[in-house]
């Protein structure tokens, strides 16, 4: 390494050798010697991207079956709460279990931000409540408090409640950790339209601002620059992973993040996202009622814990079920309902079986059987492409996992009764 006289450091190759004279004797060097510096960087780069796409590949198979685990628990936990008084004392123990559950399922959609492909499952959202559970949830029990400052008339986004929230936790979780003395961090959502002049990647366009802002120790200017990077971190414990998928995500929904601090002096994460026109769905609104179904259901998944408590679900909510393990099971035991005049009313398909034919191939055999098969997909791997796009692959619906009963009643009480579309 060379240090130049602003400070930083080259890295050269160096291609020298002696030369002799008539003698023997050494009488000198020559050689040259080649700035390396981008060369060594780019591959530096690229280990890390190596490094990163492992970890995605071992992190969306890990959220995958910790979803599968996921269904099981949740599923048993309803059906414990519907045999339990309301009043009574294990009621509330199988309510704080379920709750448990619901955020290890927002766990999981951290390990799926890793994960290789994929595009954010999208709804329009009122941001203005996500902000503050998502940062509530991280300053449970801490020295720090939020202060919000949200504009009331937010114009909503269309977004992946997971990933945003996920987003929130990581610049919280920062914020909370650069004062460990206590202190306050501001929150603040307002309305905006994009500069022509602008770094936001469509000009002109309305936008949402959210700033976070804490009193922390900031950030030296030269790790400014590198912070989104992957595996930088300026902390004794931790990946460096938390702000990489931050930036991920926020591109990923057409966004834009940047960052301003002062050493001493705290630091602003800045993140914009496109507004949408839609109308988001009430946060307030309460749990639907269970209405009593009736029909034959087919469901494929290859873990046995899933088939068995699915089973107890619907038939907890009046369907008759059949479960297979895979794909050829399934179109075996569709084909042979149809021709004994039995048919199934809707089949609900794990995406991905090990070792044997899943939902995607599964539902072009259905087709060809019955092409107004009504089949739903299901899967842990919430961010496949094909979850936001299932229409366009012959499916008339979407689970991810873990679902509860009511969604399972609602999806169902859908689709079950109509005929047509293959529509959300």
């Amino acid at each position: 390494d060379i240090l130049r006289s602003d400070g930083s450091t080259i890295i050269v190759s160096n291609n020298s050798h002696l030369y002799r004279d008539k003698a023997g004797n050494v009488a000198g060097m020559e050689g040259s010697c080649r700035d390396i510096t981008e060369r060594k960087k780019m591959e530096e780069e690229h280990r890390k991207i190596e490094k990163l796409e492992s970890i995605g590949i071992m992190a969306g198979g890990i959220a995958h079956d910790f979803n599968n685990i996921l269904t099981t628990i949740l599923g048993n936990i309803e059906l414990a709460k519907n045999s339990a008084s309301d009043k009574n004392e294990l009621f509330d123990i199988l309510g704080d279990a379920e709750q448990a559950c619901r955020h290890a399922k927002n766990l999981t959609s951290q390990l799926l931000t890793f994960s290789k492909g994929g595009a954010p499952v999208k709804k329009v959202t009122d941001i203005r409540g996500l902000l503050r559970k998502a940062a509530d949830f991280v300053l449970r029990g801490s020295n720090v408090r939020c202060d919000y400052s949200l504009s009331e008339d937010l114009w909503p986004v269309e977004a992946d409640e997971g990933q945003i929230t996920q987003v929130i936790h990581n610049i919280v979780i920062n914020a909370n950790q650069a004062m460990p003395d206590g202190g306050t961090i501001r929150i603040f959502a307002g309305n905006m339209t994009a500069d022509l002049k602008g770094d936001l990647p469509f000009p002109g366009k309305e936008y949402i601002k959210i700033s976070i802002k804490d009193e922390g120790t900031g950030i030296p200017q030269k790790h400014i620059a590198k912070i989104f990077d992957p595996y930088f971190t300026t902390k004794q414990t931790g990946s460096g992973l938390g702000l990489t998928s931050t930036f991920s995500i926020i591109k990923n929904h057409d966004g834009y993040i940047d960052v301003e601090s002062q050493d001493k002096n705290g630091t602003t994460f800045n993140i914009f996202l496109p507004a949408s026109k839609g109308k988001p769905l009430s946060d307030d609104r309460k749990p639907e009622k269970i209405v009593q179904g009736s029909g034959k259901i087919l469901v494929m998944d290859d873990e046995e814990t899933v088939r068995n408590t699915v089973q107890k679900m619907l038939r907890h909510i009046g369907y008759d079920t059949e479960v297979v393990r895979d794909g050829d099971e399934a179109v075996e035991l569709y084909k042979k309902a149809k021709n004994m005049a039995l048919p199934f009313d809707a089949v609900i398909m794990d995406l991905t079986i090990r070792g044997g034919m899943g939902g995607r191939e599964t539902i072009n055999k259905l087709l060809e059987i019955d092409p107004e098969v009504k089949a739903i997909v299901s899967s842990g791997y919430s961010n496949d492409p094909l979850m936001s796009e299932f229409s366009q692959h012959g499916f008339i619906g979407v689970l991810t996992k873990p679902y509860s009963i009511e969604e399972l009643n609602k999806i169902l009480s859908k689709i079950v009764n109509r005929t047509g579309s293959r529509t959300a």
